[in-house]
């Protein structure tokens, strides 16, 4: 269990599992916990991770941020099969549930605090306990299973309305809804506000019964591993500071622009990058 010398109050506490991803070139840290906290870091927050995972990786980038694991045999591993009809994604491993009680008191009131599940470890009802925190949500855990081959699928959501409504935000890709428009516009009527993030195509938001289409900076895509995870922080500190979710989304898609010409965690945000999408939506 990795845990630091001390603990204090942080300004951003992400709450999901930091995953082992198995890649070409070998296992590799991933998970939303992973990207978000390191994200939030480099905007200048102070984070902490709530998690639980086998440690088999080293933190690697993640040595400078407090964290807190709930001591797991194996951490949650999930790899990525590419096919002529697209991805195949399998979970070969599960680390344990999370829930209030693995959370410091310390920690029980950030500012912000990042809801990242991704495979169904975060329980639902540990929403109603940050009722003066800022709630952003990235549900993409919640809204996947898995059969005996350990192969993911698209699942149902019977927590949907419970969590959005409880959520100052949420983030979650198309792909994790099947591209269900029905099932889009039913979670937009849950939340206050929605974005639905489309890969090359940028995101949508909606708010207030509006919709806008924000799109992605020119870039030369090298790996999109993280890209929403970077997204959904960026968004939820913007919208925390501004309380503007347009342009939350135009700073944050902009940001993750930048994340696909680099892989894995090098993927997050430099001082550059975020100063100059700063300039650029003021």
């Amino acid at each position: 269990m990795f845990s630091p010398p001390y603990l204090s109050f942080v300004d951003y506490l992400v709450i999901g599992h930091l995953t082992q991803d198995l890649s070409p070139k070998g296992p590799r840290l991933g998970g939303t916990a992973a990207y978000a906290a390191l994200t939030a870091n480099a905007l200048g927050l102070k984070v902490g991770i709530v998690t639980s995972w086998g440690e088999e990786i080293s933190p690697g980038p993640l040595s400078d941020i407090p964290i807190v694991n709930y001591p797991s045999e194996q951490s949650t591993t999930f790899e990525n099969i590419p096919t002529p009809e697209g991805r195949i994604q399998k979970i070969h491993s599960l680390a344990e549930k999370l829930d209030l009680f693995q959370i410091p008191e310390v920690w029980r009131n950030p500012s912000i605090v990042h809801i990242g599940p991704v495979a169904q470890e975060v329980e639902p009802g540990i929403l109603r306990y940050f009722t003066n925190s800022f709630i952003g949500v990235t549900p993409q855990g919640w809204l996947r299973n898995w059969d005996e081959y350990g192969q993911v699928y698209p699942s149902e959501w019977p927590e949907a309305s419970f969590v959005l409504e409880n959520a100052a935000a949420a983030v979650l890709s198309n792909d994790d809804i099947d591209n269900d428009e029905t099932r889009i516009e039913e979670l937009a009527s849950y939340c206050r506000v929605l974005v639905i993030t489309e890969g090359i195509e940028g995101v949508r938001v909606y708010w207030h019964g509006d919709v806008r289409r924000f799109h992605p900076l020119p870039a030369e895509l090298m790996d999109d591993t993280g890209a929403g995870d970077i997204f959904s922080a960026a968004f939820f500190v913007r919208l925390f500071n501004t309380r503007d979710p347009w342009e939350a989304a135009r700073f944050a898609t902009q940001l993750a622009s930048h994340s696909v010409t680099r892989f894995g965690l090098d993927s997050i945000p430099t001082p550059q990058e975020i100063e100059e999408c700063i300039i650029e939506v003021l």
